[in-house]
């Protein structure tokens, strides 16, 4: 598939940079969800973030919505120069709206993928829990092993844009919240703030912020074709 790059290398260089002295002053990275993909023709959606600054940071550009689950329909997370990021894909048949991100492209038939974590609903229905959803970071097991003990936990409601991520610990790694205008103006759903605490990757956040638009849809009947 071809990528359009609204970023040129030198300037996309320049915003890592810029992001890494950003981290190392352990300031949170603010950005702004635009619920919108960058492609404007119909049957296209996706998201567009931008950071404190205005530059795209993180795009989605979905153009095939109506493709069946069944089949394994995706989406892929990248950066503002279209380079693929993580892969995020349903879990076939799943009943708890469970989605598993990868690395980079998805290599179909071509291989295994480097799995990152699993991201599955934590509606009441499923499990009795009241989180609205939980993740699982891949890691390495012994035979037999079986671990599905949270590492994140996502509280409160994302349709109304009003979750923290919070850590295994229970430290807020970041917050979604209604986007703002000089304190005072809230703009509409589709236009949301994500702040990530220092030290936190935003391409993870940004990830859970993706399948979560995907999977708190329709919470309660199992969707096989989104």
């Amino acid at each position: 598939m071809s990528r359009i790059h609204p970023a040129g290398p030198k300037r996309y260089r320049d915003m890592l940079k810029e992001k890494a002295e950003e981290e190392a002053h352990l300031r949170p990275s603010v950005l702004t969800v635009w619920k919108r993909s960058t492609m404007t023709f119909q049957g296209t959606d996706g998201f567009t973030v931008f950071d404190h600054r205005g530059r795209l940071v993180f795009r989605v550009d979905n153009y095939s919505r109506k493709s069946c689950r069944l089949t394994g329909g995706g989406l892929v997370l990248m950066d503002g120069a279209g380079h693929a990021l993580l892969n995020l894909r349903p879990q076939v048949l799943s009943m708890q709206y469970q989605w598993n991100a990868y690395k980079g492209e998805y290599k179909c038939g071509r291989g295994a993928n480097s799995k990152v974590f699993s991201m599955r609903s934590g509606s009441m229905l499923f499990h009795g829990s009241k989180d609205e959803a939980i993740v699982v970071m891949e890691r390495p097991l012994k035979q037999g092993q079986i671990d599905q003990t949270p590492d994140f936990r996502i509280e409160g409601c994302f349709s109304r844009r009003n979750c923290n991520i919070k850590s295994g610990s229970g430290d807020i790694v970041a917050k979604i919240a209604r986007k703002r205008v000089n304190n005072k103006i809230v703009l509409g759903d589709d236009v949301f703030s994500l702040v990530v605490q220092p030290g936190f990757d935003t391409q993870l956040a940004m990830a859970f912020v993706i399948i979560l638009d995907r999977i708190c849809g329709k919470p309660f009947a199992p969707v096989l074709c989104s």
